[in-house]
């Protein structure tokens, strides 16, 4: 009974014994480097960088996709882990020297983390391998030992991650993608029965739009772990991004048509026929994101988008409540949800490096650029005082240079282990940092009491040698297990039982490892107190309030654009400019602990509003070209004034934002019909009917938009 107690509340711990099999392969891994390179080889010096490199990539690093994946990109660091190895050694000769090294280093691993996931997940990794380095003795005679000796241990890791106990494949965004892409057709196939005929069943339908939002909510930034999150600056995470933002809009539109069914079904209604077309593209798109299969071809969508362009109303026929209003409004959202889902399409084409022709030159811009120019791109906007990656990798820069000045004044015996115990407990918030500090303390005097205790009644190797592997099965493990403080007391017990063999010590050793991690800790909190101690939350807030300014800045252009010519590229260009500090301010937000309950907003929604703007302005001008309102001096009028009272609204809701108040909801429209009442005098006027759809898309992207600021609100529940 107390076996099936204790396997059950493993599983409950560790589903699918994830960390239990990781555990085991970088125990099975470190153990086997370190007996071959102290027992084997006979050297010391080899089995420690040998045993560190092992550690330093199987323990500290956080490596995204599946196992061959994470495997290329341990041995494509390797030449990088070379280069921190030898300049630590190099810099070792002088204490400044080696703080001057770990400033520069240190800032340049931590804000490479901008690059993308993969760089991020490796930061920690990367500072381990120049601090251990870094300490005296200054000998770059062993360079070669200490670099094969890394060698030896990320190599092998590589190995064992491939082939021993492989963890399970996480779900990545685009399986998500796929999925939503499926539940979201399904459900436009019903909204389109619902358009067209009688025998709709209304629970099916909802049903359907139950599953297609919670799929499409699954593609939040927030569902994903820091390491799976498309968030690099390569062409296939943007378009991903891109590919989720547009499946979104496809949603609510098809949701807004759906609960606007008309009482009496029309048999063969255009809006329904094109719907049907997007439902097979979208289910044919998101497969395209998969290996082995075939990228979505879009002439059918192409030709239903001409059909349903050809057949909308040219007059409404009836003044008031006509019957042909509520079909102004379906047939345009419906042109505006195909134009969407062909978004989604290309999107998928060039998320998997397909031949994108089709792609549009302003949306896709990026599509054009290499590699290079992306990542360059990327970096250069994040070096601002409003990126919340600059200031993390200062503030880590600073701190450890500042360790390592501390720990070469006073000689420390291992001073290695004040920059260890800097870097484990030093978060992006003070609140963070404090709260990591206690159990890393409380560990670190549990473990030191124990080792000290176990070096009084022990003292032969033999016995430190015999019982290694089972001490690494409980250090890798303990922390995901148990929680940070039994990783800690069973970290210090490790490197105990490793010492002992290398360079015996006897008592105190733990003494050092306490005396270590307290000035290590106490310089972490510092640090964390005296430099942006608030985190990404003061980011987060400016960043996205700037966002919103420019967002509705690029609508009244926009509008602009539709009634006198010319492309609002700039301000669009500016909108995608502040995007990616706000998005980069949300995913570091999301790894800090969270505003008290009432006060924390629905950043995603902020986020959304955002992306509505950029995507809908590219796609309305690709299909109401500039210029085409010109001659329409009444619907210039109207849409100008209109503009400019949503350009208030994003600007009054990025003044809450950044004043840390709760922006009050924009009222809109109750239904689609509604939404045109400010227009409505417009639709009989003389001389109008070739225009009359633009102006009807317009006014409704611009109804479309404020719908979005409303949904920036508290989380229900807060």
């Amino acid at each position: 009974m107390l076996g099936t107690s204790l396997l059950g509340r493993l599983r409950h711990r560790d589903p699918g014994y994830a960390a239990l099999r990781r555990a085991a392969r970088l125990t099975l891994v470190a153990s086997t480097v370190f007996y071959a390179c102290r027992y084997g080889a006979g050297d010391p010096l080899l089995a420690t960088y040998a045993l560190f490199g092992t550690v330093a990539a199987g323990m500290f690093a956080q490596l995204p996709g599946p196992a061959p994946q994470r495997a290329r990109i341990l041995l494509t660091t390797l030449p990088v882990a070379w280069a921190l190895v030898a300049a630590g050694t190099l810099l070792a000769w002088n204490t400044w020297a080696a703080a001057g090294g770990m400033l520069v280093i240190g800032f340049a691993v931590a804000f490479g983390g901008v690059g993308g996931p993969r760089l991020l997940g490796l930061g920690s990794a990367f500072q381990l391998f120049y601090i251990l380095a870094s300490f005296p003795p200054f000998q770059p005679g062993t360079l070669p030992q200490r670099l094969g000796g890394v060698t030896l241990g990320i190599a092998l890791l590589a190995a064992a991650e491939v082939l021993l106990w492989p963890d399970p494949v996480p779900v990545s965004y685009r399986q998500r993608l796929v999925y939503a892409a499926d539940r979201v057709a399904a459900f436009l196939d019903v909204t389109a029965d619902a358009l067209t005929r009688s025998t709709g069943d209304r629970r099916e339908r909802d049903a359907r739009h139950d599953r297609a939002s919670e799929a499409v909510a699954r593609l939040a930034l927030r569902e994903f772990p820091p390491t799976e999150a498309p968030t690099a600056a390569a062409a296939s995470d943007r378009a991903l991004r891109i590919a989720g933002a547009a499946l979104r809009e496809v949603l609510v539109k098809a949701g807004r048509m759906a609960s606007e069914a008309p009482p009496e079904p029309i048999p063969d209604l255009a809006a329904a026929r094109l719907l049907r077309s997007c439902a097979d593209t979208a289910r044919a798109a998101g497969p395209g994101l998969l290996p082995g299969t075939q990228p979505v071809a879009l002439d059918e969508l192409d030709t239903a988008i001409g059909r349903a362009e050809a057949a909308y109303p040219t007059s409404p026929d009836v003044r008031g409540e006509g019957p042909h209003v509520p079909r102004l409004c379906r047939d345009a959202t419906a042109l505006a949800l195909a134009d969407q889902v062909r978004v989604f399409a290309v999107a998928t084409r060039v998320a998997t490096r397909a031949r994108a022709d089709d792609a549009d030159p302003g949306l896709f811009e990026y599509v054009r650029h290499g590699p290079w120019t992306l990542y360059s791109r990327q970096f250069r906007s994040h070096l601002t005082p409003r990126s919340a990656y600059l200031h993390s990798a200062l503030r880590l820069a600073v701190a450890l240079a500042a360790a390592r000045v501390v720990a070469g004044t006073l000689q420390l015996t291992h001073g290695f282990w004040v920059l260890l115990a800097t870097l484990t407990v030093l978060r992006t918030s003070a609140a963070d940092t404090r709260t990591a500090l206690r159990p890393a303390v409380t560990g670190t005097i549990v473990g030191a009491v124990g080792s000290g205790l176990l070096m009084l009644l022990v003292d032969s190797a033999v016995v430190y040698a015999a019982v290694l592997p089972a001490i690494m099965l409980l250090a890798f493990g303990a922390g995901r297990l148990l929680g940070p403080a039994w990783a800690q007391a069973m970290f210090t017990l490790l490197l105990t039982f490793v010492f002992a063999q290398l360079a015996p010590e006897g008592w105190r050793l733990a003494e050092a490892r306490l005396v270590d991690v307290l000035l290590g800790g106490v310089i972490g909190v510092l640090a964390g107190v005296a430099m942006w101690p608030h985190g990404a939350s003061r980011d987060l807030r400016r960043n996205v309030a700037r966002y919103l300014v420019n967002s509705g800045d690029a609508v009244e252009q926009t509008v602009e654009a539709v009634l006198g010519g010319g492309r609002p590229d700039r301000a669009v260009d500016r909108v995608n400019r502040s995007m990616i500090l706000a998005d980069a301010s949300y995913c570091q937000y999301h790894a800090e602990r969270h505003a008290p309950p009432g006060r924390d907003m629905d950043w995603e929604a902020a986020l959304n509003a955002g992306h509505h703007v950029v995507q809908g302005a590219e796609s309305l001008l690709r299909r109401n070209p500039p210029g085409c309102l010109a001659g329409w001096p009444g619907a210039a009028a109207q849409l100008q004034s209109a503009a400019g009272q949503l350009r208030s609204a994003f600007h009054e809701v990025a003044d809450d934002l950044a004043g840390g108040r709760t922006p009050t909801p924009t009222p809109v429209a109750t239904s689609c019909a509604d939404e045109l009442d400010r227009i409505r005098p417009l639709l009989d006027e003389p001389g109008s009917r070739a225009e009359l759809r633009h102006l009807v898309e317009v006014d409704l992207w611009l109804t479309d938009l404020a719908d979005s600021l409303a949904r920036i609100r508290p989380p229900a529940g807060r």
